[in-house]
Formats: C-alpha cells, structure tokens, sequence
C-alpha cells in the first residue's frame, strides 16, 4: 500500500478585537498585544489501495488486479481476482473473455523435437466476463473487487479463478548472456481478450496479457536443528576421519546469512586441507527430460587444515543471494516481474498426493563441505552435505482498510536479458 498525506487543519483558542475579520487581515498596530489565531497542519497517513492495470492497445479491455503474487500456503492457494473494464464502441458487439494459464516451457518456443513442442499448458480455464452470464454481486468475491466496481462504472466487471490443489510454484532458469530463446520456465498468466467465441484466433489489439506468480511462504518453522555426521576410513590408516555439519535451524529466508558449523575430528593418518564450504542449488527438471542442475551460489574457500592426529571447530558464513549470480546460466529463479523483485528460487514443498511429474521444476538447496585428504600414497576429496529450506518468510495477514482510494500503476512484465522475444510476446517499451 502507499500512503499520502492527508492534511487536517487545527484551529488554536484566539482573543480578537470585536468586527475585525480574518485574523491575517486584522492592522490595528496601536493595539495591545493580542493572540494570533495559529492554524496548525496536522499530517495524518491514509493508506491507499495500490491496483496495477493493463490496457489493450485498441483500449477495448482493460485488466485491473490488486496484487500479482499469489500464495500458496499448503493448504489452500490465493484466489486470482480482479476486474475487467470494457469500451462497448471499441468491442463493437464482441463478446470479452478471461483466461488463466499455467505454462510450462523447456528451451525455444520454436524447438520440436520429433512432434513435440517444449511446451505445455499445466492448467487453462477461461471464463466469459461480458456479455455477463451472472449477477455481478455472485462474481464479487473482495473488498477491493467491490472497491474497483464502485469506481470504474457500470462498464466495469469482475472475474474469479481458484487454483487446483497439483500445480508447481513460479519457477524460471536464468538465461546466460548468450541465450537466445524462451527461458526454461513455469510460468502463470491472465489473459484477457475479445471475441466472438473463445476458441478463435486471440487479436493481439485487443488482448491483455499480465504475467502473475504462485509462490511459497515457509511453513512454521520447526525446532529441528539439522546434523550430518560421517567417518571416512583410508586405506593404511588405521582410524578413521570424522565430519560433522550443522545448521542453527532448518529454514533461512531469502537475504538472510547462513552460519554454518563444521568440526573435523582427524585421527587418521591422512592430512587435511584446501577446506570449502558451500551452498548449492538443486533443480531437477522432471517434465519431459529429467535434467539435473547444481549450481553453487555461495561459496568460501579457506587455507585451513586439519593436520593429522588434531581437530578444528569453526562457524563458517554463507551469502546465497542472486545480487553475486547476476549472470550465471541455469539458476532457478522465483518468477520475475520486474527487475528489480525477484530472487534465487525458493524451496519446492510438495503435497504427499501431488505427482512431482506435474511439477515441472523442483528447487532444493544444501549446504556442501569439502576437503582434500593427502597421504603418502596420493590424495582424494572428500565431502558431506546438509539439506536446507530457502524460502520467503510468512507476511502479516494485510488489512483492509474502509477507505475506497486506489493508487493505479501501470503492470509491467519482466524482460529478462538475453532472451529474444517471438509474435506471442509484448515488446519491452510496450508494457
């Protein structure tokens, strides 16, 4: 929400002369000192309705939502609501349609690979909002649908969409600065456009297009204090080296350091050293082709060693932000609305009754430590790895206010660099 001043004028106690007017126009210089009546501006904040809107190019439609994330909390997912503002003169007796899409897309839009495209639709359902086939007061579901109503007219209707229980969260692969092409990436949208029926070929002048997201908050953090221990045994060392790593918790939000504890027990007769520790980001790519990527997105790399025969304790600390992978090809992304919004994927929870085939893309972070043990008979790495959750954390539950002012922005859509964008897409001054 922003907030403007609203400005409320405070009126002091005065003692005038009798008939005199204004007291800035009162001259009387010869008498005694009087009061001045003070007006004193108080400056109190009204919160106001932030809406974004989208207008098609012949300014036929008009889409106007009060957010563009929405939640899914495990169990139950935001609705999708919003209004749609029509021109009857610009329709010219078309009738006006809402769509809602989950896409799935893996390279080019342009690639098939023996008939089958590198896309798929996860969810569509599209909705006739005018000619209405209901009451709007059965179509109105919030406070701020019914806000946007009384502003926008008689012109003005709502639309409604529920998400199913199976689908993923926003999710996209950053591109490297050489790729050219669709981005590997689930994506969500609302389309609105005109028409005779909806089945017919969508006229770019008269359609809107608003790229959304459907992302995660963390569950209740959990009193689980995550350990991995292991023992390495090495041949002609007859003990072994012991590893343990811990987290101080389970859950780390996005922005925020993650200490990292690691100790070393060496009682074997190896020495170690060149110790990193790292964390590193999973996505399994398990529509159509099961590609894996790991990609380290925070990284420290020390001189300390472990000698044999001694031990070493130390915290160590790790900044896992998208601000140091700016250009890294193939890290997983929350999906991007602007530049300026997004970060490294969050943490993929899937429900116990949802196929993770429906996914698309399944993000998961560890934490990684390694070292090198050298002998007299060669060296070898060895590591041991954490799993942890990255994700956002639980906002306050928002508050509507009583009052029906709105802010209006333009919605913008994300262009991200190094992709060239097809017929399908918005250029990038157009937005």
């Amino acid at each position: 929400m922003s907030c403007t001043p609203n400005i409320t004028a405070v009126a002091r106690s005065t003692s005038l002369p009798p008939n005199t007017g204004s007291p800035f126009d009162y001259k009387d210089t010869k008498a005694k000192k009087s009061s001045i009546k003070v007006i004193t501006p108080v400056i109190t904040m009204t919160p106001k309705h932030v809406v974004f809107k989208k207008v098609s190019r012949d300014k036929s439609v008009a889409v106007y939502m009060a957010k563009r994330d929405f939640v899914d909390h495990c169990d139950t997912v935001d609705p999708v609501d919003g209004v749609i503002l029509i021109d009857p003169v610009q329709l010219k007796g078309k009738k006006v349609y809402v769509m809602l899409s989950c896409t799935f897309r893996y390279g080019r839009q342009d690639m098939d690979v023996m008939g089958v495209a590198f896309r798929r639709d996860l969810f569509l359902v599209t909705r006739q909002v005018y000619p209405e086939l209901q009451d709007k007061e059965k179509l109105t579901h919030t406070k701020i649908q019914q806000k946007l109503l009384r502003k926008l007219g008689d012109n003005a209707f709502p639309f409604f969409f529920e998400f199913p229980d199976n689908l993923p969260c926003s999710v996209a692969l950053q591109p490297g600065p050489s790729d050219v092409g669709k981005k590997c990436a689930v994506e969500f949208e609302v389309k609105a456009f005109c028409g005779d029926n909806q089945d017919e070929k969508i006229d770019k002048q008269s359609s809107v297009r608003l790229t959304i997201r459907k992302i995660q908050h963390s569950p209740e953090n959990t009193k689980l204090v995550p350990v991995a221990e292991t023992t390495f045994e090495f041949l002609m060392s007859d003990k072994p080296l012991h590893v343990k790593l811990s987290l101080p918790k389970e859950t780390f939000y996005h922005g925020e350091p993650v200490p990292v504890n690691v100790e070393i027990t060496n009682s074997s007769s190896r020495n170690i050293k060149d110790i990193s520790v790292s964390v590193e980001q999973v996505t399994n790519v398990v529509l159509y082709s099961n590609d894996k990527y790991v990609k380290s997105v925070a990284k420290e790399e020390t001189n300390d060693s472990v000698p044999s025969g001694t031990s070493l304790k130390k915290d160590y600390t790790l900044y896992p932000l998208l601000a140091h992978n700016k250009d890294r090809r193939g890290l997983a992304l929350d999906g991007r609305l602007k530049h300026e919004d997004t970060n490294l994927a969050s943490s993929s929870i899937v429900k116990q009754e949802v196929l993770k085939e429906v996914q698309g893309m399944l993000v998961s972070y560890k934490v990684v430590v390694r070292m090198i043990a050298s002998g007299t008979i060669g060296s070898s790495e060895v590591s041991l790895e954490l799993p942890f959750r990255l994700m956002h954390p639980k906002p306050e539950p928002a508050k509507e206010g009583e009052s029906d002012d709105m802010v209006f922005e333009e919605f913008k859509r994300a262009y991200l660099k190094g992709i060239v964008y097809g017929d399908d897409d918005e250029s990038p001054t157009e937005a």
